[in-house]
């Protein structure tokens, strides 16, 4: 995956003026776009086209300050079709509009070409167990929240906590399926979604395919597939976060899995409120 995520970072640099079709190159190199793309943002710490559209405006900000006579042959060279679609963009990621760039010389900010590399040094111990799950069903309370990367999500706690304590016993009695008992799951996450982009929260129970669901209850399907299951206890929120990054800085290169479509669950097996010893639930599939 390292050399994959290399590669593509060179082709990027090729291609500055059109779009790149990630399918093919996913398939070419034996993945998929979905991973690629969710790979791609957990390593750099931004989404890929995020990626794309900063190098391409700092490549054409170079040209403007070296004296390029037509904003449109920059643009077009860019993969823009208009002179305002490419001032959009350079403004978005410099802070000035192209034509003061080119009159004043910046100021300007740079998006260096990233190159990606793998640690050997195994910084964080990986407890992981491969499962193979059944058809399921989540059933439970759902909201849409902001993408929230580091920290406490304030919009999920005022979720739970609007939650009445009666229904949280509910909710429990009706699990009959793995994984058990009060479910963290987070949905409809783009690959490619910048922090603050809307998701689905559901605070909810997994249950088997044929078990009723009530119809009060908001519902999330869950195909038959295989799960990888990491382990992790320590400060809240803190080190669940930091296995989720370790999963894809140290666990995924190294090991003969990808993800998958499908939702992230958390399972907490202990809570008390600054510490936590909880399962982080990944659809997988073997490479």
């Amino acid at each position: 995956m390292i050399g994959t995520l290399n590669a593509l970072v060179d082709l990027i640099e090729q291609r500055t003026d059109d779009e790149i079709d990630l399918a093919v190159f996913a398939r070419e190199h034996g993945t998929t776009e979905y991973h690629l793309r969710r790979m791609f943002s957990s390593l750099a710490g931004m989404p890929l086209s995020e990626y794309v559209r900063r190098r391409r405006m700092t490549l054409a900000g170079a040209e403007l300050v070296v004296g390029a006579p037509s904003l449109l042959d920059v643009a077009v060279r860019h993969g823009y079709g208009s002179v305002e679609a490419f001032g959009r963009a350079f403004r978005s990621v410099h802070g000035i509009g192209p034509a003061d760039a080119r009159r004043d010389g910046g100021p300007l900010r740079t998006q260096p070409t990233l190159r990606f590399r793998l640690s050997v040094e195994g910084s964080t111990p990986m407890h992981v167990t491969i499962i193979t799950q059944p058809d399921l069903m989540l059933a439970g309370h759902a909201a849409t929240v902001p993408l929230i990367h580091t920290g406490v999500n304030p919009h999920i706690q005022e979720h739970i906590a609007g939650i009445p304590a009666q229904e949280h016993a509910r909710l429990k009695a009706l699990s009959d399926a793995e994984p058990s008992g009060i479910l963290a799951v987070t949905a409809d996450v783009d690959p490619d979604a910048p922090e603050g982009s809307p998701l689905t929260y559901l605070h909810g129970v997994a249950l088997r395919a044929s078990t009723p669901v009530p119809d009060d209850l908001d519902r999330m399907p869950l195909e038959a597939g295989a799960w990888a299951v990491f382990a992790s206890a320590g400060p809240f929120p803190e080190t669940l976060q930091n296995l989720w990054a370790a999963t894809a800085t140290e666990w995924f290169p190294s090991n003969p899995w990808r993800l998958r479509p499908g939702p992230s669950i958390v399972r907490y097996l202990e809570f008390s409120g600054t510490h936590a010893s909880c399962e982080l639930w990944l659809p997988v599939e073997s490479v």
